[in-house]
């Protein structure tokens, strides 16, 4: 029998993988240069935090969590998002204590069951950044500021960034009650999942993703204008700073977020060619969720990036990972030093391959262009006595002659005719 892995959890391949790794790399560098610390998280918890956090009428909780009971009759759940563990564990552990404010990421899969489409699958993958111990807007603009200054590392350009306020527990209910009279005439003409929430949470109205229902609420009233004066504030100074860092926005009234544990400050960065399903990064602000787990009263931003939406936006230039060298050889001394010459390299950090057999130059040159190698060395007897060998830029074509020696080849591979 032929196994395969199961729908919607995917095998990540190379040369995928070298994009992988370049986002990774790229999102470790910018999250140091602000303070973040990474902070590694179970891939299952207890079901109830996700409850508890992101409400039992969302869409995740309803219809999209892998929950099972445990061999110990407990009920656990595969996690489908990062912030619920992050405050479980910020909790657990006093992180707290730890100078304000405190600023983690994290990476790794996440869990939902729905219907695999393009960039979203069962088992996904996201970036996330959690920001605790202030809830200045200027906090929430260095996240937002953050998020845009990765994604523009990474190479995104055809992107926009929608902020919006979904005030507080003050303001909040009133405008509820608004949406509800708004949307009590033409709730017909809604899905059967909004015309459920229009009693239990109508602010999910806005939420939905059915393409009907999307234009129906396009004439909701703003929450914008009737937010109480703390929360305008908030939202007034948040926009003030995001120009200070010439960080460019558009204010979107409708966008709220799925998840029940949001206040104030929501944002989403959109790929502007991804059709309908186009959020790249995501985030808000969340005022109570620590001492709802028990912790002290500490609010937080945070934001999350899906890797694969962002792998159809990143270019695909990372696709021509290869080898810095590959070392090719004629004759049995030949041989011998093209597989020391390998191992001194590799100890400089470049990374070198060779032949395992005896092939034919052809077919050595054949493998080196198969496997991407930058530079190709051919050494033979002639190159042994003169202990000199010619060193070849396979997209250049250039050819540099220099010394049989790991030093000398480092410094010719590393220039910028040749470079690595």
């Amino acid at each position: 029998m032929k196994y395969k892995a199961l729908k919607g959890i995917c095998d990540i391949l190379p040369p995928e993988t070298y994009i992988w790794q370049h986002i990774e790399s790229v999102a470790k560098e910018v999250f140091k240069t602000y303070g973040c610390k990474e902070i590694r998280l179970p891939i299952i918890e207890s079901s109830e935090i996700f409850i508890r956090s992101i409400g039992e009428t969302t869409d995740i909780v309803e219809k999209e969590m892998y929950t099972f009971q445990d061999k110990a009759g407990r009920s656990v759940t595969m996690r489908p998002e990062g912030t619920a563990p992050f405050v479980r564990a910020f909790v657990e552990h006093s992180l707290h204590n730890e100078p304000s404010p405190q600023k983690y990421y994290y990476m790794g899969p996440m869990f939902r069951y729905e219907r695999p489409q393009a960039g979203r699958q069962r088992q996904f993958h996201q970036i996330g950044i959690e920001a605790l111990g202030t809830d200045d807007p200027k906090i929430d603009a260095e996240v937002i500021s953050m998020l845009m200054a990765l994604l523009k590392r990474i190479g995104l350009k055809d992107i926009e960034l929608e902020v919006n306020s979904i005030g507080c527990g003050i303001c909040r209910p009133e405008y509820k009650t608004v949406v509800k009279d708004f949307l009590r005439e033409n709730l017909e003409f809604f899905c059967e999942d909004c015309k459920r929430r229009y009693e239990i949470n109508p602010l999910r109205i806005l939420d939905c993703k059915v393409e009907g229902c999307i234009g129906r609420r396009q004439a909701v009233p703003s929450i914008v204008n009737l937010l109480c004066d703390d929360c305008k504030d908030h939202f007034e100074e948040l926009q003030h700073y995001l120009q200070l860092l010439n960080v460019s926005y558009r204010i979107n009234p409708n966008l709220v977020r799925g998840l029940d544990y949001y206040t104030r400050t929501a944002f989403e960065v959109k790929g502007k060619s991804l059709g309908a399903q186009n959020a790249v990064a995501a985030g808000g602000r969340y005022g109570s969720l620590v001492e709802e787990f028990g912790g002290p009263a500490v609010s937080g931003i945070g934001f999350a990036i899906g890797v694969e939406r962002l792998l159809s936006l990143v270019s695909e230039g990372h696709n021509d990972y290869g080898p810095d060298i590959f070392l090719c050889f004629l004759g049995d001394e030949a041989e011998k030093k093209s597989f020391m010459l390998t191992n001194e390299l590799r100890a400089e950090g470049l990374w070198v391959e060779t032949a395992y057999d005896k092939s034919s130059l052809r077919s050595q040159m054949r493998r080196a262009d198969r496997i991407k190698a930058k530079n190709v060395i051919v050494m033979g007897e002639e190159e042994l006595k003169k202990k000199k060998v010619i060193v070849k830029n396979m997209a250049g074509k250039e050819e540099v002659e220099t010394v049989l020696e790991g030093a000398e080849i480092i410094k010719v591979v590393q220039k910028d005719i040749l470079s690595v």
